[in-house]
C-alpha cells in the first residue's frame, strides 16, 4: 500500500505507508491550501474514531533533509523501475527528523560552551591570550588517534598553547622514506620550527584503527583509504601474530594497539632531524596508552641508546595513573 504526498518545492514521490487497521487511502496536499484533504477509498473508518482523525490531521508531515535529497530517486522506485522496492521498503521504520531544530540545539550548545569558555577562562586570561595571539611555544607535540572518545585536551588537560597536536586514524607515524602526509609536516613543523621538546604518541583501547589492521587479510584491499593507511602499522600486526596468535581477537588487537605506539616510536627515530635532537638531548619521545574501558593512562619515554627491545627502542619511567 503506498502513500501518495504532493509536497510543494519537492518532487513527486511515493513511500510505503503500514496501514493501522485502515484500508486504502491516500493524501493531497495543495500548496494554495493550508487543508490536508483525506481521501478514503472505504467506507470503514481510518483510525475507528473521529478523534484519531482529527490527531491526525493535526500532525504535521515533515520530509527530513535525507529524504530530500533522496526524492528523486525515491520517485524513480516508487514507480515500479526498481525492482524489490516494495520488499526493501517493508522492512524499513520512517522516522520524522526535523533537523531544523536539531542543528539548531546542537549548536545552541555549543555555543553556550564557548560563551562560558570566554567568560571562565579567556576573559580571566586575558594577558595569556594576548600572548597566544602574537606567538605559540607549545612543549609537546601529541600525536594522538582520531576517535572522538579520545581527546588529548580532556584527559591530560592541555590548555590553549601547551600542545601542538595532530590526530588521525590509529595515532599512527609513517616512515620517513613515504610519501607527505599531514602527519610529516606536523612533525616537521612542531620540530624545527615550534622547537617543542616532547613528542607523545598516544594510543588507546578498542582502536577501531587496529581492529581494521588485526583483521585485513594481506595487504587489504587498495580501494580503502583506510586500509591504504592503517597498512603503516603492518610491523606492529606482524610481531603481534608472532606472539599473541593464540589469544582472542579482542586480547591481539589490544596487543597491536600497544605494539603500535613502540612502533611509532621507533620510526620517528628515522627522521633525521628529530634522531639529532633526541640523540643531543633538546627533544625527548614518550609513548601512551589511554584505557577508556577502565579509565587508566600507561606512560613511558624511550630511553636512547640503550639496549634495545624486541620492539627496536628501549624505554624506561614507565607508570601507570
Amino acid at each position: 500500500m503506498l502513500l501518495r504526498c504532493f509536497v510543494p518545492c519537492y518532487p513527486l514521490f511515493e513511500i510505503p505507508y503500514f496501514p493501522l487497521m485502515a484500508s486504502h487511502f491516500s493524501i493531497s496536499y495543495d500548496p494554495s491550501s493550508s487543508t490536508s484533504l483525506l481521501s478514503l477509498h472505504s467506507q470503514q473508518s481510518i483510525f475507528r474514531s473521529k478523534d484519531k482523525v482529527n490527531e491526525f490531521e493535526r500532525t504535521q508531515l515533515k520530509i527530513p533533509a535525507l529524504f530530500r535529497r533522496k526524492a528523486a530517486n525515491l520517485q524513480a522506485m516508487a514507480s515500479g523501475k526498481t525492482p524489490g522496492l516494495t520488499q526493501e521498503a517493508n522492512n524499513c521504520t520512517y522516522e520524522a527528523i526535523v533537523d531544523g531544530e536539531n542543528n539548531a540545539d546542537v549548536f545552541d550548545e555549543m555555543k553556550q560552551r564557548f560563551l562560558a569558555f570566554k567568560k571562565l577562562k579567556y576573559m580571566d586570561n586575558l594577558e595569556h591570550f594576548k600572548k597566544l595571539a602574537d606567538a605559540q611555544a607549545p612543549k609537546f607535540l601529541v600525536i594522538a588517534c582520531a576517535d572522538s572518545r579520545v581527546c588529548p585536551s580532556a584527559i591530560l588537560g592541555f590548555q590553549p598553547g601547551e600542545a601542538f597536536t595532530v590526530r588521525n586514524i590509529a595515532n599512527l607515524v609513517p616512515s620517513y622514506e613515504s610519501g607527505p602526509t599531514e602527519t610529516k609536516a606536523a612533525l616537521q613543523f612542531s620540530v624545527n620550527t615550534l622547537e617543542v621538546e616532547n613528542i607523545l604518541v598516544i594510543g588507546h583501547s578498542r582502536c577501531g584503527g587496529i581492529q581494521a589492521l588485526m583483521s585485513m587479510e594481506g595487504e587489504g584491499d587498495s580501494r580503502s583509504f583506510i586500509h591504504d593507511w592503517v597498512i603503516v602499522g603492518k610491523k606492529a600486526k606482524e610481531s603481534t601474530k608472532a606472539v599473541a596468535s593464540n589469544l582472542h581477537f579482542d586480547h591481539q588487537c589490544q596487543h597491536c594497539e600497544k605494539t603500535s605506539i613502540n612502533h611509532s616510536l621507533e620510526r620517528l627515530l628515522g627522521y633525521p632531524w628529530i634522531e639529532e635532537k633526541v640523540r643531543k638531548g633538546s627533544l625527548s619521545l614518550h609513548g601512551g596508552y589511554y584505557d577508556f574501558v577502565n579509565c587508566t593512562f600507561e606512560k613511558w619515554t624511550v630511553d636512547y641508546g640503550s639496549k634495545k627491545e624486541v620492539s627496536g627502542i628501549a624505554v624506561k619511567n614507565r607508570s601507570i595513573w
